[in-house]
């Protein structure tokens, strides 16, 4: 396979050229030169960017990311930190199915009003007790412009 271009690569890996520049700045991902003013890469880069799509939507950050590549650009994925991940996940699933459930309740409670309701009492008690963490925005991904 042929060196990609830029937006070859965006194409293919569903991102912005703004996101490519972005992880090469942050040393996620590195050209392999120039034609013209467009940047060029190895086909591998699209297996790379598998990876930190992966590691992306797991939750990690990118610096967490950067360090599951070695000095030479190949895949060193610390085991131990996949399974804190998994664990953190796990504790997360737990407190989201609790709110889940507490809005399920809050939306068919028979009560006259939800102050009223011991169940949702209960829940403004464990959330502001903070043993169940309000779930926090993401920024949304940046998406490529759709073509008029």
């Amino acid at each position: 396979m042929t060196d990609l271009d830029i937006a070859e690569v965006a194409h293919r890996a569903g991102v912005p050229a703004s996101t490519l520049r972005f992880y090469e700045e942050k040393g996620l991902i590195t050209s392999i030169g120039r034609r013209g003013l467009r940047r060029q890469y190895d086909p591998g880069v699209l297996e790379r960017l598998a990876l930190i799509a992966a590691g992306r939507t797991a939750g990690f950050s990118l610096d967490e990311i950067a360090r599951m590549f070695a000095p030479d650009g190949q895949p060193r994925i610390d085991r131990q930190m996949l399974a804190a991940k998994a664990e953190e996940l796990d504790r997360t699933i737990r407190e989201l199915g609790v709110l889940r459930d507490s809005l399920r309740h809050a939306a068919a409670c028979p009560a006259p009003s939800h102050m009223e309701c011991s169940t949702f009492r209960r829940l403004l008690r464990v959330v502001a007790s903070g043993a169940v963490a309000v779930p926090r925005k993401r920024a949304p991904k940046p998406r490529a412009p759709k073509p008029p």
